[in-house]
């Protein structure tokens, strides 16, 4: 009986499993053309560096009216200062030094609503430095870019220019202002990635020093949180079958 009960047991697993694994993708978008899930989901933002003498701020914004409207809706991680040494390194700044996050610790994990659209901000313009909160009129012309491409329209030469790059592999150059092509290749190569298949980096050009494209200006990691496999029916599956088993031996 003892065999067969574990048989079952490890057959009745197996099927909960093949379940969870046959269970439809999710649609999504994450890259330069926005943010958005088709069901609530949690991404996890840690933070990287900062470089560049802008003093920055990163939140995440919610989209309307065909793109022509953006909305706070949380703060993520801002600098307090330019950097933690001034100009060295790039004007390099690092967590817990010239930077903070609005709960205290270098990761951060947000809920995205399903069927939302969303975008990055970075504003190098005039926000709050105890909360990071914009004040500040939120559109590209006030020092802001964003990681959806189509919002970005810094003057007639930058309208809907890529100011961020999303991706798995990529190689951030944190010491200097070296265009971000030289180890990476063109940025056009890095406009989305998959969220749910491990940290993606993204990386972004506040415009300072003409746009130089380094994609270093400011870095987070993002990863969505994967749903908790629910071994719940498999515990009740394995509890009601042992009791119908103890139930027939006692019959016998």
């Amino acid at each position: 009986m003892k065999l067969t009960l574990k048989n079952t047991v490890l057959a009745l697993a197996a099927t909960v499993a093949s379940v969870a694994l046959s269970a439809p993708a999710q649609a999504f978008t994450f890259g330069t053309n926005g943010i958005q899930f088709n069901k609530d989901t949690q991404v996890k933002f840690t933070f990287g560096t900062t470089n560049g003498a802008y003093t920055s701020a990163l939140g995440i914004y919610k989209v309307t009216n065909n793109n022509s409207l953006v909305t706070s809706v949380a703060n993520l991680f801002w600098e307090t200062k330019q950097s933690d040494n001034g100009g060295t390194s790039d004007w390099k700044g690092t967590f817990g030094n010239a930077v903070k996050s609005a709960n205290g610790l270098q990761t951060i994990t947000y809920t995205f609503l399903a069927n939302t659209m969303y975008t990055l901000g970075l504003n190098s313009g005039s926000f709050n430095k105890a909360n990071g909160a914009a004040t500040n009129t939120v559109t590209s012309g006030s020092n802001f870019v964003f990681s959806t491409n189509v919002l970005n329209t810094i003057g007639a030469s930058r309208n809907n220019t890529q100011q961020a790059v999303f991706g798995s592999n990529i190689k951030i150059n944190t010491t200097s202002t070296a265009p971000f092509i030289l180890a990476n290749g063109t940025a056009s190569n890095y406009t989305s990635a998959n969220p749910f298949n491990g940290p993606v980096t993204i990386g972004f050009d506040d415009t300072g020093n003409a746009n130089d494209k380094d994609f270093n200006d400011f870095t987070v990691t993002a990863e969505a949180v994967p749903e908790p496999m629910t071994m719940t029916g498999l515990a009740l599956g394995v509890g009601a079958l042992v009791s119908a088993r103890r139930r027939k031996a006692q019959k016998a």
